[in-house]
């Protein structure tokens, strides 16, 4: 082989290389194992009162990608035990999160399976003046589903939420750290920061206001790697049934880096409390309100 032929084949390979890598982040939804968004809408800055709550959050979305869009439908049902107990003065609380997820990527066949389970126990604290802080801390459990992330991640969540008058201004951040950055197929899996904003307020039983979320790959050293980011905005509104809350939400992304195309996605949540402290019942239909 020539010099020059050998040049042309390096070249061609390492854009290969490129796009193989550009494409695995793809379908990995930019290696964020909490899904972007999935927080929008509750207060998780703010304690539970003592008991166990199921909530369920679905989305549908697509993603403009000329000629075939990208869809996917993520339902994350989950159940939160608020303990009596408390750490440092904050109520210790216990998460379990069961990801189910189908996805037709770029036109073809959908594809689904259940998700990587999230395992995770947090700590909220009231801070004083209808301000609240907590941290979460967990791990996503590894999956054999080929859609979905395969690898195990460390998570945390810092949230922060005011709730007084009828507010609920939330800012959540989810960060993810993975234990090994290669799945067994050979993905590229980046470590991720995710924002969910959340600026509503209660009138009676509604609740309305805009939301927004934010995520983006960190820094990875992989020169092959192509970073990918994403910020949405949107409205949600919600409707206090009695002990059910239902919400639902409307987000858009303005602007993508390296998706290929702008999302468009429709959320739906339900909260429902299991069981309550009868001592925290009377806080406990404030708080669920503001989920």
């Amino acid at each position: 082989m020539t010099t020059a032929r050998l040049i042309w084949a390096t070249h061609i390979a390492a854009i290969a290389a490129s796009l193989t890598y550009g494409l695995a982040g793809i379908s990995a939804m930019a290696g964020s194992s909490a899904q972007p968004g999935q927080t929008v809408g509750q207060a998780p800055g703010a304690p539970l009162p003592v008991g166990l709550y199921f909530i369920d959050t679905s989305s549908f979305g697509s993603r403009d990608i000329t000629p075939r869009g990208t869809d996917s439908n993520i339902n994350l049902p989950s159940f939160i035990w608020a303990t009596p107990a408390e750490v440092v003065g904050g109520r210790l609380q216990f998460v379990v999160l069961q990801p189910i997820t189908a996805s037709s990527t770029r036109g073809s066949a959908y594809q689904s399976g259940f998700g990587q389970t999230l395992l995770a126990a947090q700590v909220a604290w009231k801070l004083g003046n209808n301000l609240n802080f907590s941290y979460l801390l967990g791990a996503y459990l590894p999956s054999d589903t080929k859609i979905v992330i395969q690898n195990p991640v460390l998570h945390q969540r810092f949230a922060i939420t005011y709730n007084g008058d009828g507010w609920n201004l939330t800012g959540n951040f989810l960060y993810g750290t993975f234990f090994d950055t290669r799945s067994p197929t050979g993905t590229f899996y980046p470590d991720f920061l995710n924002l969910d904003l959340t600026a509503t307020k209660h009138f009676g039983k509604w609740e309305v206001g805009p939301v927004a979320f934010g995520s983006t790959d960190l820094p990875t050293g992989n020169p092959a790697y192509a970073r990918q980011g994403q910020f949405a905005v949107g409205a949600l509104v919600g409707y206090n049934f009695g002990p059910v809350n239902l919400q639902a939400y409307v987000t858009r992304d303005v602007v993508q880096r390296n998706y290929a195309g702008l999302e468009t996605r429709g959320w739906l949540r339900v909260t429902v409390p299991i069981y309550q402290d009868k001592d925290g019942t009377p806080e406990a239909s404030a708080v669920i309100r503001k989920f």
